[in-house]
Formats: C-alpha cells, sequence, structure tokens
C-alpha cells in the first residue's frame, strides 16, 4: 500500500468515527484540525508519490537505450560477418546473399525489441498517470463532502441563532410592555434544514 493510500485510509477511518448531525443519517460533524490535519500530511506525501512514478517514466529512456545497443552490437556482428565471407573471392556472391540476410534479420530484431521497450514504456506511464488520477479524485470527493458538511453545519447553526435571537428580542419586548413583533435580521437568510 503507498503512503498516500494510507493517508486516504486514514481519512476514511476517521470519517467513518465521526458522529452524524442529529436527525441525518448522512451528514456528519468532522473536526476542523483533525481533517486539515489528515489532508496536510495527504499534500505532503503526494509529489513523493508522483516522484516515484516520474522515476518509472524516466526508466523508458534506459530501455530505449539498451535495446539501441543491442541493434547496433547485432548490426556489428553482423557487418563483421559480411567482410569476413567478402574476402573470399570465391564465395563473394554468397557472402553477399548471407550478409544481406543477416542484416535484415538482425535489423528486424532490433526493431522488435525497441518497439517492445516502447509499448513497455508507454505502459507504465499511462499506469501512473491513471493512479495518480484516481488518488486525485479521491482527494476531491473527500474535500467536496468535507466542505458540504460544514456548509450544511454552518445553515443550522445560523438557523438556531436566529431563533435564539427572535425569542431574546420578544422577551425584552414583552418586559418593556410594548407589543412583540416579528423580528426581521438583516443579511441573515434562514437555511432550509436538510432531514437526509
Amino acid at each position: 500500500m503507498s503512503k498516500i493510500e494510507q493517508v486516504i485510509s486514514e481519512i476514511e477511518e476517521y470519517i467513518d468515527s465521526c458522529k452524524f448531525v442529529k436527525l441525518s443519517q448522512t451528514k456528519i460533524i468532522v473536526n476542523k484540525d483533525e481533517i486539515d490535519e489528515l489532508l496536510r500530511e495527504l499534500r505532503l506525501k503526494t509529489p513523493d508519490e508522483i516522484k516515484k512514478y516520474q522515476k518509472i517514466i524516466a526508466n523508458k529512456e534506459a530501455i530505449l537505450n539498451d535495446a539501441k545497443d543491442r541493434a547496433d552490437s547485432m548490426i556489428s556482428e553482423a557487418t563483421a560477418h559480411i567482410t569476413e565471407l567478402v574476402s573470399e573471392h570465391e564465395i563473394m556472391q554468397q557472402a553477399y546473399k548471407e550478409a544481406n540476410q543477416v542484416i535484415e534479420q538482425a535489423q528486424l530484431q532490433a526493431q522488435q525489441i525497441l518497439d517492445s521497450a516502447t509499448t513497455d514504456a508507454n505502459n507504465i506511464r499511462s499506469g501512473a498517470v491513471q493512479y495518480t488520477d484516481e488518488i486525485l479524485a479521491n482527494i476531491q470527493d473527500v474535500l467536496t463532502n468535507g466542505m458540504n458538511n460544514f456548509q450544511n453545519i454552518q445553515g443550522n447553526m445560523m438557523a438556531s441563532l436566529n431563533s435564539s435571537l427572535e425569542v431574546v428580542v420578544s422577551s425584552r419586548k414583552e418586559l418593556s410592555g410594548a407589543p412583540a413583533e416579528p423580528v426581521v435580521t438583516d443579511n441573515v437568510e434562514e437555511p432550509s434544514i436538510s432531514l437526509d
């Protein structure tokens, strides 16, 4: 399991341990400091994981260089074989024929090695990009859920404070003998309470 996956598991365990908001089975109360610490840890470990996959991608060059060296070596051997065959006059025609076959075979093998190395390197790169994207998608989901939960909690708190303010203002008016009037608070929109 990677370091990022460990931190994501810790975040999931923390979310599972949080209490639900009253009258809700989907919304939870989170400790902002704890979730911030887990996200900070995740942010610190993400570059290390990405560097690891960049190293894997960098190995593509080494694989291609090794394949090229092997191909060059095969061609050199083929060329040496040609020279040896051509040096004898009576088998010159046969030497050309064999030499061309050896060169063609060497070039074919070299191309196969290069194609295989390129395919392997591209597969490694594709896997690293996909893995990183999945991790970032998980982080996005955690952050979105946290923001939505915080917004709902804040809305419920504002509604409760608004209700308390109405009681206080009404009580003061009753004490002073003035008729009670409904309280209108400026710039406070009472949010609807969701019972999801």
